[in-house]
């Protein structure tokens, strides 16, 4: 999407923040996976959620200024939706299982 804007849009400001929000949910699960507790895990998992959420923002920002059509919008943004309904549970269950002692899991 990134290289679309860029190339054939010539957009740059917004296309960068997509990049950036976007590569960052990413990375940041991929912290999780070897996180030093579970406090850190949902930390990290829920910096990964404001994150999928802000690139939603970007994605519908495009839209509107008419970067990005319908038929585009509608497709990543329904992908984006489906992260941030999946990473909202994640991070639900282990802020409940944050609750739990050590020895229970």
């Amino acid at each position: 999407m990134s290289k679309y804007l860029n190339q054939d849009k010539q957009e740059y400001v917004l296309s960068k923040q997509l990049l950036r929000s976007g590569t960052a949910i990413g990375a940041l699960v991929r912290e999780a996976e070897h996180a030093e507790s579970r406090a850190d895990f949902a930390h990290k998992m829920a910096i990964a959620l404001k994150e999928a959420n802000e690139t939603l923002y970007w994605l519908e920002l495009l839209h509107q200024a008419d970067y990005i059509d319908v038929r585009g919008f509608n497709s990543i943004s329904q992908d984006c939706i489906e992260l941030l309904k999946l990473l909202t549970t994640i991070v639900k269950t282990a802020k409940s299982n944050n609750q739990l002692p050590i020895d229970n899991c």
